[in-house]
């Protein structure tokens, strides 16, 4: 099976009507081995400092992971094994979402992306990164599932 397929035929598979935005795997040293076609492009420190995070559990908490500039906020993962992060709104629309909010005006479009959910599971394997980017509807339980299950599976095959 090619890494490829990976991608196309597991990690972007449908689980209950939805499916991941984007997903990738990645060798630690941050080459790409498969992405699907929506999967940002990064710059390399990003990938280093999400490997750093699984060396040193907490890195990336100060100050967020980003990928391919989007700020993610991390949130509960498994120290070493499992990094999730909730979408962050930039400080701007943050805002301005607080201010529209006072008054009770409805401001779900205001984000980057237009949504105000998504998120980001990466599973670290022996040799490489599984990366879900999931939006709404997809719930971050979905995303984690699929991630981890992928990255339990290429573990277990000494990957």
């Amino acid at each position: 099976m090619s890494w490829q397929s990976y991608i196309d035929d597991h990690l972007m598979c449908d689980v209950e009507g939805v499916h991941l935005h984007a997903a990738a795997i990645l060798g630690l040293d941050g080459s790409v081995w498969a992405q699907s076609a929506a999967f940002p492009q990064f710059k390399p420190e990003e990938i280093a400092n999400i490997v750093k995070d699984f060396d040193e559990p907490g890195f990336l908490a100060p100050n967020g992971l980003f990928l391919a500039g989007a700020k993610y906020m991390v949130i509960q993962g498994e120290p070493g094994a499992v990094v999730r992060g909730k979408k962050a709104m930039d400080h701007w629309y943050s805002l301005v979402s607080y201010i529209l909010d006072k008054y009770r005006v409805f401001t779900r479009f205001l984000t980057n992306s237009g949504e105000w959910s998504g998120g980001i599971t990466i599973k670290k394997t022996g040799q490489a990164l599984i990366f879900g980017i999931y939006e709404e509807p997809m719930t971050p339980g979905q995303c984690n599932m699929v991630v981890e299950k992928m990255g339990d599976y290429l573990i277990d095959q000494g990957m």
